[in-house]
């Protein structure tokens, strides 16, 4: 993380080149429309369809199968190919799903399973993104500008997850859900726009191997390094957590928080709000604050909101709510831009993209599990127990960071070499 003032990072952020400024706005753009998807389809679901917290579940397994199931494939395909190339076909594969939706919503044809699958399709391209975008960074911006360039792409998300969700809410509850799809559509056409005049610096050719083999190589880098396992597990636990609670919340806040459609999408809009208070400070706390000790910030705030919301079951409150989602936001954007760059530093360039997506294949794969999970809980006992379940994952992520190696690293290691990692170098003294 820089050590610098707001006004100063500010500064360097603007000297970044201008292949990094167009995947910035094209970031933007394509989180800002994912959002808005993302919470419109929820509410569609609930207020229109009349999907039960089961249904809402089932529905966010859907939006978020895709990371589990595809992207180690679209990570091995970034690392041979062009990574700009994939990132415009994936988002243009958002565009068609969003006018799909769009369609359905205009001719009164919208249902469930229509709804999940074009849901399935748009996350296709954002695991394709998502996969693309940490792998890209590397080669357009230096080294030494890795922690500022990462915290400009989670500010853009930042303000995203902010503004989506609660653009989302008022779209649906106000004039209609079509307007939503169409305004995400368009978010989504402009970030293709953007990523096409991307200038992708050429990279060495690389002899071709088996898929499998280069699965193997990044799988045992990831597994063997100190570091990076207790960061991939955290963020498992985490997105675990996150989504027990997502895939229960529109209902479990509209049946009883009562709140309507637009309370509903300003409460999930802290999250971004959150995100962008936690982004903006990241620079003075990264000042009074160890790298390590960074990295503990975002689990705690984790299981903190978990906590507050949990508090919801006695007092119920959209106030709590709001405080809950806003924490959720706060805190784990340090642990993003820190664990990024961690993971940027350590990593070979030639392993990038399958690190990235084994790692986006865990933590995000996750999200349908806890998805599927906080449907079965419902069903079986009560959205009670999803809160509470949910809970539980966050305590569990917040203690498997506090013990680990990461947790005392003074500042973001060198990186070394994949077959002799040797993270007792890189600790604190």
């Amino acid at each position: 993380m820089p050590a610098t003032s707001s006004s100063s990072s500010f500064a360097a952020a603007s000297r970044l080149p201008a292949a990094f400024q167009r995947l910035a706005w094209s970031n933007l753009c394509a989180q800002s429309a994912e959002q808005i998807s993302l919470a419109a389809a929820l509410l569609v679901a609930v207020f229109a369809l009349g999907a039960s917290a089961r249904d809402t579940g089932l529905l966010q397994t859907a939006q978020t199968l895709p990371f589990l199931l595809l992207s180690i494939p679209l990570g091995v395909w970034a690392d041979r190919h062009s990574r700009r190339v994939l990132m415009t076909l994936a988002e243009s594969v958002r565009v068609l799903a969003m006018l799909c939706v769009l369609l359905l919503v205009l001719t009164h044809a919208l249902n469930l399973p229509l709804l999940a699958a074009l849901g399935f399709v748009a996350a296709t391209g954002t695991v394709a993104y998502n996969v693309a975008a940490p792998s890209l960074v590397p080669s357009i911006v230096p080294r030494a500008a890795y922690a500022n360039a990462n915290g400009r792409l989670e500010l853009a998300r930042s303000v995203a997850y902010s503004a989506g969700p609660a653009l989302g809410g008022l779209l649906v509850g106000w004039i209609g859900a079509g307007w939503a799809y169409g305004g995400a559509a368009a978010l989504s056409a402009l970030a293709v726009a953007l990523l096409a005049g991307l200038r992708e610096p050429p990279r060495a050719a690389v002899p071709p191997r088996r898929f499998m083999l280069e699965l193997r190589d990044g799988t045992r880098f990831v597994l063997r390094d100190a570091l990076l396992l207790p960061m991939l597990l955290t963020a498992v636990f985490f997105n675990l957590g996150f989504f027990i609670l997502q895939a229960v919340y529109v209902p479990y806040a509209v049946h009883r928080l009562g709140l309507g459609a637009s309370m509903v999408g300003v409460t999930l809009g802290a999250y971004g709000v959150g995100m962008v208070c936690g982004a903006l400070a990241a620079p003075a706390i990264a000042r009074r604050l160890a790298f390590g000790r960074l990295l503990v910030i975002g689990p705690s705030c984790g299981l903190l909101a978990s906590l507050v919301m949990v508090a919801t079951l006695v007092a119920p409150s959209f106030w709590l709510a709001l405080a809950s989602f806003f924490l959720l936001g706060a805190g784990p954007i340090l642990w993003v831009v820190a664990s990024t760059t961690l993971r940027q530093a350590i990593t070979p360039e030639r392993m990038m993209g399958r690190v990235s997506a084994l790692i986006s294949t865990a933590t995000y794969g996750a999200r349908p599990v806890g998805a599927l999970l906080g449907a079965a809980l419902s069903a079986r006992w009560s959205i009670d127990a999803c809160l509470v379940a949910a809970a539980l994952a966050f305590l569990v992520q917040a203690l498997i960071i506090v013990v680990s190696p990461a947790a005392r690293l003074a500042d973001i290691p060198e990186q070394t070499d994949p077959a002799a990692v040797l993270p007792s170098t890189r600790m604190a003294r």
